[in-house]
């Protein structure tokens, strides 16, 4: 590695680190790029949907060169129990308009096309390195260590993941919280592209998109997610690391069950799983965003706790690219200024106050707490709404009862008033 000082470094190789460097290289900085991984993308692991409209800023008609897997025209919602699976299926050509469209993707390869843009645009990547710590002068941030390697530059900016290690050692933020994080699994089984359209009614480059709510989980906060990409499907559970502690059942046999499952089994026969990875999923929203500026640093991505999870959307990577965006804006306005001081650098935190991505955060900001202090969510909801639909549909040749009093029966068992409670706080937090 060389000694030389740079202009930027980037702690991180997923999107937002390299859309980062791609943007600071394109206006003639010299950066480079620091991946532990083998490659791009090798370390990273999504329900893998990208919502197009902040790339598409950057890269107009990306989509038509990058290696996304199918645009997302169908969106399904699911209260799963352990036998059945009553569902909300949306199907709408406006899911697929231009500047507003979504993509499945699977990470490793995306993440590595985005790595040849960054290089292309002249970022020096370095895979395989590990930073260990940040060279700090004076009170700045000035560079990175990588075992006996020091590597100097005006601006280090972090995309090292959701256990960002390095904003920890800065005292940016303390150890994650369990219930501020979740632990998430996938498998991707391997399908012929036919075999995916017939099984999902989807048709050329269309995909679906699907939630489950309820027994991926084992009833507790998280669930399930399914997502069509060209010639596989990733299938996946995603649960608080708090709910893992406290639960019976490990990840692993949660997403064994949840693929066993007689609605889930038959969308997967015959496949072929050639992928399995874990990782750790910011969950908290705004809870959890740290501090994110500092002398001769900037925070960007999951590192920044950049993600959004409302239940029937789950959304990051266009946070990690606007994010990024915003970093690369306020580094040029500090190398502009030669001023790469903290009160400077806080025109980042400006630029995104301005942009969707703290407004989301900000007006989402209850829904996290109102998750978790609502399990009934994952596991009275799901069963009253499979009990009740049960008795609407099993005709038993008996005489039939008023569909209210059926109504009624279910509901009471939660009760009005907590379904009530439920709802409004709900609301309230949307």
């Amino acid at each position: 590695m060389s000694e030389d000082k740079f202009d930027a470094i980037v702690v991180g190789g997923g999107i937002a680190g390299t859309v980062a460097a791609y943007l600071l290289a394109k206006e003639g900085l010299e950066v480079i790029l620091v991946e532990r991984g083998n490659y791009a993308g090798s370390k990273n692991m999504t329900g893998g949907r990208i919502y197009s409209h902040s790339l598409e800023k950057i890269m107009p008609d990306f989509a038509r060169e990058a290696p996304v897997e199918r645009r997302i025209t169908r969106e399904k919602i699911s209260l799963m129990t352990d036998e059945s699976n009553v569902t909300l299926d949306f199907y709408s050509s406006k899911l697929g308009v231009q500047g507003s469209d979504s993509y499945a993707v699977l990470r490793g390869v995306f993440d590595q096309w985005l790595a040849e843009k960054a290089e292309e645009a002249g970022v020096q990547i370095i895979p395989g390195i590990r930073v260990d710590d940040l060279m700090i002068r004076e009170g700045k941030v000035c560079g990175v260590v990588a075992g006996e390697d020091e590597l100097e530059a005006d601006i280090t900016i972090l995309a090292d993941g959701v256990n960002s290690l390095l904003a920890q050692k800065l005292g940016f933020r303390g150890e994650l919280a369990a219930h501020h994080v979740a632990v998430g699994a996938k498998e991707i089984i391997e399908l012929p592209p036919q075999v995916i359209e017939d099984r999902f009614n989807c048709n050329g480059d269309e995909g679906t998109a699907w939630l489950f709510a309820g027994y991926p989980s084992d009833g507790r906060v998280g669930g399930g997610f399914l997502y069509t990409n060209k010639s596989s499907i990733s299938l996946g559970v995603v649960t608080t690391l708090s709910d893992v502690i406290k639960g019976n059942k490990t990840v692993p046999q949660m997403l064994e069950d949840f693929k066993q499952h007689p609605a889930v089994q038959p969308l997967i026969k015959d496949g072929k799983t050639i992928e399995y990875s874990g990782h750790l999923v910011p969950e908290a929203g705004l809870a959890m965003v740290p501090r994110i500026v500092g002398n001769g640093v900037l925070v960007v991505g999951d590192a920044a706790g950049f993600c959004i999870n409302l239940g029937y959307m789950v959304r990051g990577m266009d946070f990690a690219v606007a994010s990024a965006e915003c970093a690369a804006k306020a580094v040029l306005k500090a190398k502009e200024a030669g001023d790469f001081s903290e009160g400077y650098l806080q025109c980042y935190q400006e630029l995104l106050d301005q942009s969707f991505v703290m407004q989301d955060l900000k007006r989402y900001k209850d829904f996290p707490r109102f998750l978790e202090e609502t399990p009934r969510i994952f596991n009275e909801y799901p069963k009253m709404a499979a009990d009740l639909l049960a008795d609407m549909f099993v005709v038993k040749g008996e005489p039939a009862r008023p569909l209210r009093k059926t109504l009624m029966q279910h509901v009471s068992k939660i009760g009005v008033l907590n379904i009530a409670k439920d709802g409004w706080k709900g609301v309230r937090s949307l």
